[in-house]
């Protein structure tokens, strides 16, 4: 009697391990998932006001964090001081001299000109003295340099009242304009930047985890929230390559949750090959070995507002 009472336990045993390995690994196990939104910033700074908690829903656009960047404002003000300087340089080339400039140049020209009246008048003087014999060589040569130098220095100015005149040179007036305009956009840099220093939300999304706290610094790309995006529910299974040959795209599936008996209608929307190294090996041991694995994505087709998922909660295929 105790032989065979010890026949039936080990054969109830058996049967409760199978059941056990099959309740683990089946090909119509799935997952519930949820598109998952990484919010980080392009600029460094430290967190100076957190507006949201983990586990609350925020919609697209509502600020998450502000980060305190110093730095920025500086940047702002060279950049307004660029664009000043710039614009005065690109006004005088395009306008030319001022009226008190003018004069100025005036002035100096008819400076020259007297000098240059006195210098011929000492050379016409000179020269007939000189034909005379009355005055040496180098002191000729000496009166002829100085009116030579006065005729240089007119014909200088002349020159330099023209070109005020006529305003800058086309080259100049570019240059200016390309001044002007490498500064706005430098200015216009640093307000992008700006902009950088409000954290917003990307879509409508629920703050899973928030990575640093107030006061710490936040390095450029570094992940401060972590989420799943609203309405972006779908099934992940993980089907063995002797099964996937049951399944195909855009096929009509109906999904139930094995704990509340809620039944979800879905279709999936993509079959693909998971990566080499998610092959079936010896730690599967109820799949061939080396056994491709491959993954479905399923989505609801029919409205699940009504109904609970949790992220990575068991979903069955009916």
């Amino acid at each position: 009697m105790k032989t065979y009472t010890h026949i039936l336990l080990g054969a109830f045993a058996l049967l409760s391990l199978n059941a056990c390995k099959n309740d683990k690994i089946t090909s119509n196990r799935g997952k519930v998932k949820f598109e998952t939104i990484a919010v980080s910033s392009k600029i460094g700074g430290r967190i100076e006001k957190i507006y949201v908690e983990e586990g609350q829903t925020v919609k697209k656009g509502d600020t998450l964090a502000l980060m305190n960047t110093p730095e920025v404002n500086a940047k702002l003000a060279q950049a307004e001081g660029a664009i000043t300087a710039a614009k005065g340089q690109l006004n005088l080339a395009t306008n030319g001299a001022t009226i008190e400039q003018l004069n100025q140049i005036e002035g100096q020209l008819n400076s020259g000109r007297a000098q240059l009246e006195f210098a011929q008048e000492s050379y016409n003087r000179l020269q007939n003295m000189y034909q005379d014999s009355l005055v040496s060589q180098q002191q000729f040569d000496e009166v002829r340099m100085k009116l030579n130098m006065a005729k240089a220095q007119v014909k200088a100015l002349e020159a330099k009242r023209d070109e005020v005149r006529k305003g800058a040179r086309s080259e100049q007036i570019a240059q200016a304009q390309g001044q002007l305009d490498r500064a706005v956009g430098a200015k216009e840099e640093v307000l992008s930047a700006s902009d950088e220093q409000y954290m917003i939300a990307p879509a409508d999304m629920t703050v899973e985890t928030i990575s640093l706290e107030e006061g710490e610094l936040l390095t450029p790309g570094y992940t401060m929230f972590n989420g799943y995006k609203t309405n972006s529910l779908y099934f992940r299974f993980t089907i063995p390559e002797s099964k996937i040959y049951d399944f195909k795209l855009g096929q009509e599936l109906t999904l139930i949750n094995p704990y509340t008996k809620d039944e979800t209608s879905a279709k999936i929307v993509a079959i693909k090959q998971m990566a080499q190294y998610a092959d079936i090996t010896s730690t599967a041991p109820l799949y061939n070995l080396s056994e491709s694995i491959y993954e479905l994505k399923v989505v609801p087709t029919s409205d699940v507002s009504k109904q609970q998922f949790y992220t990575n909660a068991t979903i069955l295929i009916k």
